[in-house]
């Protein structure tokens, strides 16, 4: 275990990947942590390093197109990878390998044997190894755990989300998720099945998914889909989704409808460029609507997101969203892309 648990200097974070999501964590998301300081970065492109160097001010020397010489160089505590989806592994078994706690973007792998894999070599060392879930760490998924955790309304019965966006290619050409395989379930519905079980506390037994690309859409892959999903105890949800959505958009969230017992919570939660967008709105059976106040959070989205990755290497402790935990929500996102692959129903293979 690195002497950071043991101090209270800034954690030592050096960060793979330098493209443009890359570069908005080390300019807009790092600097708002003062739990870690970013001693240096990496990426293969050497066009990315100089934007890197000019967009966000990193010092040339620190700089690198290896991650190998980057740790030799740096000496960090831990290690932020936001690479694409292919890099993630490489990166990550390196980093772990060299006896670094890591945090890593969503989705955590494309392979759950991989996942598996990373989760086995950071126990093996004692090293926390965490995906950044950013969605998690918001007020309405606060209060709408609690109220499931607190049976407010009685047991739950049925869940119903809404995620509608529009995001045509622009005139700079496609962005990454018009071009990758599954540009909704893999890139943005992870979010979603990830906080259906956080806020449930369940995991997800089987799901039926259908996806499909509209000759018009300008994505490679399915940019719109729909999914029924069955949850321990027989709980179903039922997820729909688009890239292409004609209807007005929703939080990046979604909209969200869960029927209990006693009555229906609707929230949703995220709105532009991190801010919170907060409504948790119950209506009792009987009763007019009631709006309910929301937890206050000092950090939220990825600012939460990396202060806690800091927290528990600090504490030694299991962080939220942790590789281990992941893999219930990576399995779930599997299986509905299989599912949708195969036409029929599967099971979820955690």
């Amino acid at each position: 275990m690195p002497d950071v648990a043991r101090s209270r200097r800034a954690l030592r974070l050096l960060q793979v990947g330098m493209g443009d999501w890359g570069r908005d964590w080390a300019w807009r998301i790092i600097p708002g942590v003062k739990a870690v300081k970013l001693v240096g970065c990496v990426d293969v492109r050497p066009e990315a390093l100089a934007l890197a160097r000019s967009q966000v001010g990193i010092p040339a020397d620190r700089c690198f197109t290896s991650l190998g010489d980057a740790m030799k160089a740096t000496s960090p505590d831990g290690v932020l990878v936001t690479t694409t989806l292919p890099g993630h592994v490489p990166a990550v078994r390196a980093a772990l390998a060299a006896g670094k706690h890591v945090l890593v973007e969503k989705p955590f792998t494309g392979r759950p044997a991989e996942a598996h894999d990373l989760v086995r070599r950071a126990a093996a060392r004692d090293l926390v190894l965490m995906v950044s879930q950013n969605y998690r760490f918001f007020p309405a998924v606060l209060e709408v755990s609690r109220l499931v955790r607190k049976k407010a309304l009685g047991e739950l019965g049925q869940i119903w989300i809404d995620f509608r966006r529009y995001s045509p290619v622009g005139p700079n050409g496609p962005g990454t998720h018009h071009v990758i395989e599954q540009p909704l379930l893999m890139d943005m519905s992870i979010h979603h099945f990830d906080l259906l079980r956080t806020i449930l506390g369940r995991e997800a037994k089987s799901v039926s998914c259908y996806a499909w690309n509209p000759h018009w859409s300008g994505f490679a892959g399915p940019p719109t889909a729909v999914a029924s999903i069955v949850f321990d105890g027989g709980l179903v949800a039922s997820y729909r989704g688009s890239w292409i959505s004609a209807g007005p958009s929703t939080p990046w969230a979604g909209e969200w409808r869960m029927e209990f017992e006693g009555g229906e919570v609707m929230w949703t939660s995220r709105g532009e460029d991190s801010a919170p967008a907060e409504v948790v709105v119950v209506q009792r059976r009987g009763k007019a609507p009631e709006t309910l106040p929301v937890p206050a959070m000092k950090l939220v989205d990825r600012w939460a997101t990396l202060a806690e990755f800091a927290a528990a290497v600090r504490n030694h402790r299991e962080p939220q969203s942790s590789g281990r935990d992941n893999l219930g929500s990576l399995a779930l996102m599997n299986a509905a892309i299989e599912s949708a692959r195969r036409g029929r129903p599967v099971g979820v293979q955690r």
